[in-house]
């Protein structure tokens, strides 16, 4: 067990007049502010009856009510589950389930969505808009920094999501080791338009208070308002994936950002090297990262001596996290690839309810990651792949066979398979590949079925009828044949 004072409270002592977060419209709130808001909200969810240990969804985009509600969470010890404001009912459905949550938290924004779910499931709806009058005094001022903070679920390859379970611990760990790397400056300020449900956005906050810096919250990303920040508000770091990165190149122009910016921080999946190149002839300085929920946001990133002699590589490992390539139970050699497994204090205990994953996963304290790289004789990585079969699209995770799985669910549907094309907008999307029962099933009827059951980003853009799909002799999926039909499609 190890204690350590509540962050909120240590930052809003230690400077209480400094801003905490900065929104879109200029409004701002000091720390001490945020630590009084959290602690009315706090206040007023112990009034409702939850306590410590108890799950606690928040259903919500980005938005200062978002950042009260994550701190006031910890003021009574309940686990947070993060839900993606993109899933349909269903998918929120079975998060709220598998979770064994019993409180649902939601911006007036996602009511109608909040209602239904109540109706099927046994959980207590609260308002981000009500809050209590005054504070009260029973509340955490410790953490113990091996306790459970958020259980965010992410897709699996059988299909179903898996809760990833992070710590305080996870989470301080994750904000020390970056800034060891990218350093501390008094002046910084971190633009955060991630989505905080997600552990790229969720960790800018919990550095915010760490490093007593503030955070510009975005809703979500306008090119047009993030480069304005850059350039007119101070922003020094902004973390970005590959599609924002793009569109933020193409608004710069011929111009440059000012001297006082010194990080745009990429993640989301390894990123094209001529867009690396062209951010370099414009003197943006991109930091490549590789990270992922099970290890609370980035794990290894480029350092800036290396920006220009490793394009490509998502850098070192972060101090003091350990990194290691595995083949066939060997440690491979530089430059030769294999799956990438991690251990270190910010690499999460294991996935909620999932034993079966856990031992699979997990082997002596070491995370396999499921990921394809290699290191070069410095010790940099390259990933090849983020997991085998994964779909980035925009920055989003998707997984074939949680499509797979639903589409399977259509009558008509014989077989169908899964895999991500490329798409100069977001990277990848997902195609499908179905071998029909019924052969008068139409793409409508298969694209108004996923559009029912699917969150939009995973919804299949194209939809490809064939015979039967390619197997091995192990009877398993081939998707590299389907992208060759594609490839041949598109002759």
């Amino acid at each position: 067990m190890t204690i350590t004072p509540n962050w909120l409270d240590q930052r809003a002592f230690l400077t209480p007049d400094k801003e905490a977060i900065v929104l879109a419209d200029g409004q701002s709130y000091t720390f001490k502010e945020l630590q009084h808001d959290a602690k009315l909200y706090a206040t007023h969810l112990k009034n409702q009856g939850f306590k410590q240990g108890d799950h606690i969804a928040l259903l919500s985009s980005n938005c200062y009510e978002f950042a009260v509600v994550i701190h006031a969470l910890h003021y009574i010890g309940a686990v947070a589950f993060l839900l993606n404001t993109r899933l349909t009912v269903n998918e929120l459905a079975f998060q709220i389930e598998d979770g064994e949550v019993t409180g649902l938290i939601h911006h007036e924004n996602y009511k109608e969505v909040a209602d239904k779910l109540e109706q099927n499931q046994h959980i207590q709806l609260v308002s981000m808009n009500q809050t209590s009058s005054e504070v009260s005094y029973d509340l955490n001022q410790e953490f113990d920094l091996d306790q459970t903070s958020h259980i965010l679920y992410t897709s699996g390859t059988t299909g179903n999501p898996k809760g990833v379970q992070l710590t305080y611990g996870n989470h301080y760990w994750s904000a020390t080791a970056s800034a060891l790397n990218l350093g501390l400056h008094k002046d910084d300020r971190w633009l955060l338009n991630l989505p905080m449900f997600h552990v790229g956005g969720l960790s800018i906050l919990y550095r915010s208070v760490i490093y007593g810096m503030p955070v510009h919250l975005h809703e979500k990303f306008h090119v047009e308002a993030v480069h304005r920040d850059i350039m007119e508000r101070s922003v020094t770091i902004v973390s970005v994936v590959t599609v924002m990165l793009e569109q933020l190149m193409e608004r710069l122009g011929k111009q440059q950002y000012p001297d006082t910016f010194r990080c745009m921080l990429l993640g989301g999946g390894p990123a094209p090297q001529t867009l690396v190149k062209k951010c370099q002839t414009k003197h943006v300085p991109v930091y490549q990262s590789y990270g992922m929920t099970e290890t609370a946001s980035q794990f290894s990133t480029l350092d800036k001596e290396s920006m220009m002699s490793k394009i490509g590589s998502s850098g070192k490992v972060l101090f003091p996290g350990q990194l290691k390539i595995v083949e066939n139970g060997k440690e491979c050699g530089p430059n030769d690839v294999g799956e990438i497994i991690v251990t270190g204090p910010s690499v999460t205990k294991g996935y909620w309810k999932r034993p079966e994953a856990n031992k699979e996963k997990f082997q002596n304290a070491w995370l396999k990651t499921g990921d394809m790289g290699y290191l070069d004789q410095d010790g940099f990585l390259y990933v090849v792949d983020r997991r085998k079969d994964l779909i980035i699209s925009g920055g989003e995770n998707i997984y074939p066979a949680e499509i797979e799985s639903i589409l399977s669910g259509l009558d008509g549907i014989k077989e169908v398979g899964v895999v991500g094309k490329e798409d100069v907008k977001w990277g990848q999307v997902p195609v499908a590949f179905i071998v029909r029962k019924n052969t008068t099933l139409s793409k409508e009827e298969i694209s108004d079925y996923a559009e029912a059951n699917l969150a939009k980003y995973k919804v299949p853009k194209d939809i490809y009828f064939i015979e039967q799909l390619p197997r091995n002799a192990s009877k398993k999926l081939q998707r590299h044949k389907l992208l060759e039909v594609i490839g041949e499609e598109e002759k």
